[in-house]
């Protein structure tokens, strides 16, 4: 047998195989489909009745005109068109497989709005109701409901809570996420804020990546809180704590700065990961110590405040926001082992200056005003060094603290508009046991 016969033979017998798998394939049975399930289909026949439709199963299916409502023009379909169908029944009396294109519509719409929902997407819809906790809105052929605590935009303006809306309100599109989806229940709820945040979130990303430690920017005051000031930077939002705002001691950041005031801050720290962005703005005023003149000196007395305790003593801060260290043995003449036996946090007191360290930018202060300050021997500040080293590490460690405690109130921060969307979400559960009841 030469070449050309035995290619011959193995195209004759590779065309063999593919009619029998053919064949296979075509008198195989088909999966049968079962209620409920969404399933394409090509239109082999229009009918006054509705629509017939080939399946890929051995019986054809049939959509009645009842079940096609939704479709705009059903007498321009044509034979050959694709369409999706929701079976409702896999197989008739007759044979035939019931299906129905507006079920099919709605099914489709809820798993589209689903994956929106686990991808975090934000979906367009139009307003269609109101009543009188909010807006119903549909999309995607399903109608869900925006609580009026979360519909912010131009649809809140014309939004009245009892007669008819104002002219405008109903099909006007608004953009929103989804905060919860339930389709056992049919139960669908919408957040206009919710988008609108995500936008901003979006913006202050972009924005933070141009920011750098050490910039000067300006910013609007946004809000004020027990920890500091909220302050907004074309897009971008930081938080200027409390013992960032002055070099003097500030009680209540409310009483301080204005809501809507344009200030200069300085960005101190950025955490990329969390979009957070600590501001300062003492640190764009002279340092105090840089401000030390003649009327600083030992020996001054000054009115002071306690700002922090620490185990060897207290801190206080006085004129200019210099602030020093009431060492344990200056808080009384007598044996203190504890400084809160004494003083405390906040508290007003006078101090005496007893000790100027330019150097290290520290002052040592004493609560005892009629004792005579001294000159410190040369052979005493070398017995004390081992004593200021583990003083100076305990402040650090304070210093740390601080630094930590500003991460927390950022976190805080957070926590306070989480809380906020709960309580949003306690209206949406409120509203709805208003619409049952109607």
């Amino acid at each position: 047998m030469n070449n050309e016969e035995i290619t011959e033979k193995l195209n004759s017998e590779n065309n063999l195989l593919d009619t029998m798998e053919s064949l296979i394939e075509e008198f195989s049975p088909k999966e049968i489909l079962e209620r409920g399930e969404i399933v394409d289909g090509t239109v082999i026949s229009i009918q006054n009745n509705g629509l017939v439709i080939d399946l890929g199963q051995k019986s054809e299916g049939f959509v009645p005109k009842n079940e096609m409502k939704s479709l705009t023009n059903p007498e321009s379909y044509e034979k050959g068109k694709q369409i999706i169908t929701y079976v409702i029944f896999p197989e008739t009396q007759e044979g035939t497989i019931l299906l129905s294109v507006d079920r099919a519509r709605g099914e489709q719409g809820w798993k589209t709005l689903d994956t929106a929902r686990q991808e975090g997407k934000t979906l367009v819809g139009k307003i269609v109701d109101s009543n009188k906790g909010g807006a119903v809105v549909e999309c995607e052929g399903v109608q869900g409901f925006v609580p009026l605590s979360q519909l912010i935009g131009p649809a809140r303006e014309l939004y009245t809570p009892s007669g008819p809306p104002k002219p405008g309100f109903i099909g006007m599109s608004i953009e929103f996420r989804i905060t919860e989806l339930n389709r056992r229940r049919n139960r669908a709820i919408f957040s206009e804020r919710a988008a609108l945040e995500a936008v901003k979130m979006k913006l202050k990303s972009e924005r933070i990546k141009e920011l750098n430690v050490g910039d000067v920017v300006k910013g609007k005051v946004l809000g004020t809180s027990k920890f500091g000031v909220f302050v907004e930077m074309d897009g971008a939002d930081g938080l200027i704590h409390i013992s960032e705002l002055s070099w003097d001691t500030v009680l209540d950041p409310e009483n301080f700065v204005q809501i809507g005031t344009t200030l200069e801050v300085q960005i101190i720290k950025i955490d990329h990961e969390n979009l957070r962005i600590a501001l300062s703005l003492k640190r764009l005023q002279p340092e105090p110590w840089d401000m030390i003149s003649g009327d600083v000196s030992v020996g001054t007395i000054m009115k002071g405040t306690i700002t922090k305790l620490a185990s060897f003593g207290a801190f206080a801060r006085v004129k200019g926001g210099l602030e020093g260290l009431i060492h344990l043995s200056e808080l009384s003449y007598e044996k203190v082992d504890i400084p809160s036996d004494v003083v405390s946090e906040g508290q007003e007191v006078e101090v005496k200056i007893i000790k100027i360290e330019e150097e290290r930018k520290r002052l040592g202060l004493s609560l005892l005003l009629d004792k005579e300050v001294e000159d410190i021997p040369v052979d005493e500040e070398k017995d004390s060094f081992t004593a200021n080293i583990d003083e100076t590490s305990e402040i650090n460690e304070i210093e740390n603290k601080d630094d930590a405690q500003q991460d927390e109130n950022l976190e805080e921060t957070e926590a306070v508009s989480k809380a906020d969307n709960d309580e949003s979400n306690d209206d949406v559960e409120d509203s709805s046991e208003e619409e049952k009841a109607e």
